[in-house]
């Protein structure tokens, strides 16, 4: 069974991969993925791309009382990316101190745990950024 699910897990690739889509018509390019440009609607010709990766914090902000089953990562720094290919995308940013984040400081993205389902449950992980 947990074969069944590795695999399941590894075709959703925007679980693990930044796929979002560009707007051949007027060029701008938007994460997550969607169906319709929502300047150009109709007219826009979608295509799916994959982003690098690289971004530089935008905005940020540190959780101190966490939702139930992240309280093992208190304090964390969620953040606002601004991807080097122009969309902003929500994310953690690990492996740093919170007042180590600043504003306009590089980052990339890593893959990681984002959570688990008990002691021998399935894990799930995603995209995280790291300070370059």
């Amino acid at each position: 069974m947990s074969e069944g699910l590795a695999l399941h897990w590894r075709l959703i690739e925007q679980r693990y991969k930044l796929v979002g889509v560009e707007c051949k018509n007027c060029g701008r390019r938007f994460f997550p993925q969607r169906p319709l440009c929502p300047v150009c609607r109709r007219k826009g010709k979608i295509n799916k791309i994959e982003y690098s990766g690289e971004g530089t914090v935008y905005a940020h902000t540190t959780v101190h009382v966490p939702p139930t089953g992240f309280d093992y990562q208190k304090p964390y720094v969620l953040g606002i990316i601004k991807l080097k290919e122009g969309p902003l995308i929500m994310a953690q940013i690990v492996d740093c101190r919170p007042e180590e984040v600043e504003i306009g400081k590089k980052v990339r993205m890593v893959f990681r745990k984002i959570t688990s389902d008990g002691d021998k449950g399935v894990i799930c992980y995603g995209y995280k950024f790291k300070l370059v």
